[in-house]
């Protein structure tokens, strides 16, 4: 396998470079030419005039091809028009370039078609694709797409122009028209072409956590219930206007999507406060943004770059996101030129990024996604080439990378001060068990979730209370002091917590007031809380303490019926505990 690349000047400049291309073809047989055609300017004129020379020159061949926001040439950006030749050399290489319309009401008809594809043609080992996606919702695309055999990796990029405003992007191909609604699929295979792919962000969380409170398809109403915006605004001064697309590419979300770290960057905001993502982001998944730090990028490209020179690559794919371009403006080259240096690199920079990882494919954005194919086996000679420059950046930590720690750090300590004002608010002080407002919540939520319409004669499982009062208490802080009576207090506690988690996982317990407590037995009858309350007042028994020694406790038990709520069930025990108490106390009383 060997690639060609070639800066478009001019038709007849063009022309010459394909006639070489040509004459090197006839002394090295080929089986397969594949041309890619990426360039900045979506003027169709430019994009026919090209094919028109291949198909003079090189009528053998295929190609496809988009309109992009910058291209990959070898080392290079370059913002005009790129063309890569690959040539295939072993006779076993096989691929073919598939177009069909892309819509929202289409995608499942062009998907379709590729998963027969790949049916009929078992030798399919990847799928490269290039897409046009402004606008539209990614997710039912990708969905199909997953439900191709797990064996086929699926790798491509998002079609764009150099205008990142521009919802004009086109892609193409010798067997379809220049359109801005289609996709194009390139498969792979055979017995000795070799394909693996990976990705780089590189971006890392910075903040808080935020909740997706409320989205649909591709847009994103409300983060933690308030306007999507609103997160751009208040930690980034970003204007909900015209310019809010650029404004917000080098500060994505990073949140997990399908078991992997994403990032998802904004398209557009509206008037709502709502924002239009360039894919879907779950209701309920936990979002912070992100930010791009250079060292920290090269870190990351350094270590993927590794991996694929271990591949031992003729031909590498690169699709980036046009938010990479942005973040690294003139040195947007340092990213991809380490793998120029491992082998012929192109590519393009994109409006999103598509990648197979495990069972699903996943749109990506502000990620780098490169495929690396190779024909025949790896050589035992292979001469490691890679190459990065990182000097500027190496042995040094980054002011950004600084402040950003700075504020992890801050937001991390505020996030475990703000969980231990939580847990304070609802946990009793002296016990480590609920306070008495959290473990009435508990009974009222279980009942709730006990009931169907309200009526626990429809119970879907029992609930059940204990309520324990410790005997003769008084006389512990008369006698002995309030340290005393707090240690009994405690050992109370200790107790109860032994016994429920051996005995009734998932059960609650909480300080009622004085030395009253409070069981809730979810899942138990009756009969079941009964035989849990003479464990506990057993155990109790046994306790001994310091000056006090040993004591008593009076239990009351009840079950849940169907005219209860929280007050009736709660009486109910209480009045089952001051029988216990009237009946010589140290006892359980069930009613």
């Amino acid at each position: 396998m060997r690639q060609f690349q070639i800066a478009y000047e001019n038709r007849e400049v063009f022309r010459g470079e394909l006639k070489k291309i040509a004459s090197w073809r006839k002394s090295h047989p080929t089986s397969g030419a594949l041309f890619q055609i990426f360039t900045g300017d979506v003027e169709e004129e430019i994009i026919r005039e090209i094919e028109q020379v291949i198909d003079e020159e090189m009528p053998d061949a295929d190609y496809y091809g988009c309109t992009t926001n910058g291209n990959i040439l070898g080392d290079t950006l370059n913002m005009g028009q790129v063309v890569s030749c690959t040539l295939f050399e072993y006779p076993t290489s096989k691929y073919k370039v598939l177009q069909y319309e892309m819509t929202e009401d289409t995608e499942i008809v062009a998907t379709a078609a590729l998963l027969q594809t790949v049916r009929d043609n078992p030798w399919v080992k990847a799928v490269e694709l290039l897409v046009t996606i402004r606008g539209m919702s990614m997710t039912g695309f990708t969905e199909h797409l997953s439900m191709l055999p797990e064996n086929v990796q699926v790798f491509g990029g998002g079609a764009m122009s150099e205008n990142l405003d521009s919802r004009h992007a086109k892609v193409f191909s010798k067997n379809g028209k220049i359109s801005e609604k289609a996709v194009v699929f390139v498969v792979y295979g055979g017995e000795d072409i070799h394909i693996t792919t990976t990705y780089v962000t590189g971006w890392k969380p910075l903040g808080r956590e935020m909740v997706v409170t409320s989205a649909e398809g591709n847009t994103l109403y409300e983060l933690d219930n308030k306007p999507a915006y609103d997160t751009y605004f208040r930690y980034l001064s970003i204007k909900n206007d015209e310019h809010f697309f650029n404004n917000t590419l080098e500060f994505p979300f990073f949140f997990q999507h399908n078991g992997i770290d994403m990032l998802r960057a904004p398209i557009s905001s509206n008037e709502d406060g709502s924002i239009v993502m360039t894919s879907d982001m779950d209701e309920g998944c936990v979002a912070r943004m992100a930010y791009g730090d250079p060292g920290v990028i090269l870190d990351c490209v350094r270590e993927e770059a590794e991996k694929i020179q271990d591949f031992q690559p003729e031909v590498i794919r690169i699709y980036s996101c046009a938010a990479r371009r942005t973040f690294w403006g003139d040195e947007a080259n340092l990213e991809f030129a380490p793998f120029q240096s491992i082998t012929s690199t192109s590519g393009f920079f994109t409006s999103g990024e598509f990648l197979r990882t495990g069972k699903f494919v996943n749109q990506h954005n502000v990620t780098m996604v490169i495929g690396a194919l190779r024909e025949g086996n790896v050589k035992d000679n292979y001469v490691k080439t890679l190459t990065i420059n990182d000097k500027r950046f190496s042995g040094q930590v980054s002011m950004i990378r600084r402040m950003a720690t700075f504020v992890q750090a801050a937001t991390e300590e505020l996030e475990e001060a703000n969980r231990q004002l939580e847990k304070a608010a609802i946990t009793d002080g002296l016990t480590g068990l609920s306070n008495r407002k959290e473990i009435q919540k508990r009974i009222t939520d279980t009942l709730r979730r006990s009931v169907n319409g309200g009526l626990l004669e429809k119970t879907a499982f029992p609930v059940s209370l204990i309520m324990i009062d410790i005997d003769d208490f008084k006389k512990v802080n008369d006698t002995y002091g309030h340290k005393e009576g707090d240690l009994v207090l405690r050992g109370l506690s200790d107790m109860v917590r032994r016994v429920l988690k051996k005995n009734a996982p998932g059960s609650s317990a909480g300080r009622w007031g004085g030395e009253e407590f409070m069981i809730l037995l979810p899942e138990r009858d009756a009969n079941q809380a009964e035989k849990i309350a003479e464990c506990m007042r057993k155990e109790f028994n046994k306790l001994v303490f310091s000056y006090s020694k040993q004591h008593s406790i009076s239990l009351g038990v009840t079950q849940g019926r169907g005219e209860d709520d929280v007050d009736s069930i709660c009486m109910r025990v209480d009045s089952a505990l001051y029988d216990a108490k009237h009946a010589g106390k140290n006892c359980v009383v069930v009613k």
